[in-house]
């Protein structure tokens, strides 16, 4: 799925800087998201990303474009770490929680916790490159975090920067090189593949923890 919502976000990335024509058209069934996220339209006249209804071929400010994927994505992580109770933010999966007798493999596995502060981290060195900004503090203490109160705060603090970073990407820009190859719009896509995919993981963490995230939650209703 990670996969496929990646694919989705580079489309997304072009059309949001060249206003490719009738692309929103072709995708509309591409509906529906990772583990009830979702980036279907959910209706009352409101498009991908939960914005405002856009006609197939309007010519979008790429800034604008990446932050509402930006916000949707913040909306669902921030909603999955807030469930996970503060106590629980130290767990990992084991074999204890299997039933007796069934291999698994998950030594060194991260703590929710730590899936969290990589998640931080990594938000930091993407969106860095795409804004041409540098973040205050202290990048490998984030490392270190360990509370629930920490990591929501560290979070809340990635997910403005990254905010800030978008608002420097313009239609001339987008496709400028920032490493090698990668763009602007092609790192924005990395950044949101990434964050889905350390999303579908933490998932999986409240899970074993009887809890259904937030995203999910009116899908099981």
């Amino acid at each position: 799925m990670a996969i496929k919502r990646t694919a989705v976000l580079v489309a997304l990335a072009i059309c949001s800087a060249l206003g490719v024509q009738n692309t929103l058209a072709q995708m509309g069934g591409m509906g529906g998201g990772q583990q009830g996220g979702g980036m279907g339209n959910r209706g009352g006249g409101m498009g991908m990303g939960g914005g405002p209804a856009v006609a197939p071929g309007t010519i979008l400010d790429p800034a604008k474009s990446f932050d509402a994927q930006l916000t949707q994505i913040e909306n669902t992580i921030m909603g999955a770490a807030k469930a996970m109770p503060a106590e629980k933010y130290g767990f990992a999966p084991s074999p204890a929680i299997f039933a007796p007798g069934q291999a698994v493999k998950y030594d060194g596995v991260r703590t929710f916790a730590q899936l969290c502060t990589h998640t931080i981290q990594a938000n930091y060195r993407f969106f860095g490159a795409i804004g041409g900004i540098k973040p205050d503090g202290d990048m490998q203490a984030i490392g270190n975090l360990k509370t629930k109160d920490e990591i929501l705060k560290a979070f809340a603090d990635t997910f403005a920067f990254a905010h800030k970073a978008v608002a420097n990407v313009t239609p001339a820009n987008a496709f400028e090189s920032v490493r090698g190859m990668q763009t602007r719009a092609s790192t924005f896509a990395a950044a949101m593949g990434h964050a889905e995919d350390e999303y579908g993981q933490i998932v999986e963490y409240l899970r074993m923890n009887a809890i259904i995230p937030p995203a999910s939650q009116m899908k099981e209703m």
